[in-house]
């Protein structure tokens, strides 16, 4: 379902959502706040957290809400196909949609949800959060920082490597790990391999924290973070895995 929508699409299509189905959709997704929605929706899909909310802002006239939206102007074409095509889906079917673009191999998840119980505290706010904002965040504003000027962007985030990204230029390169907070601070957790690969490349590894997505989204990045003013505890979890055997 992704790949036939454009990221204007999938923006236009968010700002239809958001405007027919207010608080029920926030809540449905997971989001504390409107603008907290629009910085996380955006980043996710490609685009400014302003066309969002100016999406949203130009269907209000078209449903039942406390909002002025935009009565004096007349709406776009492009904007009055997706309203034309979609504006009669229900709740249900409409909140399926905008998650098919949000979470990665959506289908293969709800198949495997049917299947065993899910943890209901993800939601996709936090999932979006810790993942696919941030990244799409990184992408954008990575060549702002002074040592990644220049260098060439590697998306490494379905490798499982230990990083998201790899930053090369000629023979120097930087390996980078994106983490993402709702707030200006909160917990910061590093995985087994992430530790590993962050301990063997020193300053050839970067950890890159994007903050307050519940507001003005911001970062700091830190290079070789496990020799920086971060402190980070080791904690461990006992997993018990069973199998089931067989002889052919």
């Amino acid at each position: 379902m992704e790949n036939i929508f454009s990221n204007r699409d999938k923006a236009i299509l968010i700002g239809l959502y958001l405007s027919k189905f207010d608080d029920e959709g926030l809540k449905e997704l997971g989001f504390d706040g409107i603008n907290q929605a629009f910085n996380i929706l955006g980043y996710s899909v490609g685009v400014k957290p302003s066309s969002i909310k100016n999406y949203r802002d130009e269907f209000d006239p078209y449903f039942p809400n406390l909002r002025k939206g935009w009565h004096k102007r007349t709406l776009r074409e492009y904007c009055k196909k997706i309203l034309d095509d979609f504006a009669s889906l229900n709740f249900r079917d409409f909140t399926e949609l905008i998650k098919s673009f949000l979470i990665q191999n959506y289908d293969i998840e709800k198949l495997t949800g049917k299947i065993e119980k899910k943890d209901k505290s993800e939601s996709v706010a936090k999932r979006l959060i810790t993942g696919k904002s941030a990244e799409e965040y990184f992408k954008i504003y990575y060549s702002t920082v002074n040592q990644f000027k220049n260098y060439e962007l590697k998306d490494a985030t379905n490798l499982a490597c230990g990083f998201d990204f790899k930053l090369s230029q000629n023979t120097n390169f930087y390996c980078v790990e994106v983490k993402g907070l709702n707030l200006n601070s909160g917990n910061i957790a590093m995985t087994e391999k992430e530790f590993f690969v962050a301990n063997k490349l020193k300053r050839q590894y970067c950890l890159f924290v994007v903050m307050n997505f519940a507001e003005t989204p911001n970062h700091k990045f830190f290079f070789d973070p496990l020799n920086s003013d971060l402190t980070f505890k080791k904690t461990e979890r006992k997993i018990i895995q069973i199998n089931y055997s067989t002889l052919l």
